[in-house]
């Protein structure tokens, strides 16, 4: 397991367009046979689907603590809808292989519920595909339950989770 101090977490810059990609294709590829082709290239994006990415939601990157070369570990989106009663809304979460299970997915997801929160947000939402089991297990650890919503997602069945501010599931 890596020490915390192994990595940080800072927004997204445009330089770190291909190393978001690189971990966006590693941590997705062991699911790409159960994905139709579509909904995979939504998941891992491409570098035009990636800058629209980058102009819509926030996204924060995990780095290692590399003088020389530091290499982007994972990657969380969010974005922020309605003014009234502020929804935050999470996606595109990826951790390279070599550093899952080691606390960079649990740091991202502080990182980004912590900003949503601070924006006024009194709820968070995700969604996730079935063949995910491993990040619905995390997501559920981290307080969010089903919603009962589901939507077509490119052929597949895209499921929403909801986390209350209060971490309740109100």
């Amino acid at each position: 397991m890596f020490e915390p101090e192994s990595f940080t977490i800072r927004n997204a810059e445009p330089a770190d367009a291909q190393g978001i990609l690189l971990c966006l294709a590693e941590a997705f590829e062991p699911y790409h046979s159960a994905y139709t082709p579509e909904a995979f290239a939504d998941t891992v994006l491409s570098p035009a689907t990636l800058r629209d990415r980058m102009a819509t939601m926030s996204i924060l990157v995990s780095l290692t603590n590399q003088t020389d070369d530091a290499e982007i570990t994972g990657t969380i989106a969010f974005s922020v809808s309605g003014s009234r009663e502020p929804e935050g809304h999470l996606r595109g979460m990826a951790v390279r292989e070599s550093w899952q299970s080691t606390g960079v997915a649990a740091q991202l997801l502080k990182h980004a519920e912590e900003e949503l929160f601070a924006l006024n947000c009194s709820r968070i939402t995700l969604d996730t595909t079935l063949p995910l089991k491993r990040a619905v297990r995390f997501y559920e650890k981290h307080g969010y339950r089903p919603s009962g919503r589901t939507q077509d997602f490119f052929g597949m069945v895209l499921i929403e989770y909801f986390k209350d501010r209060s971490g309740g599931t109100g």
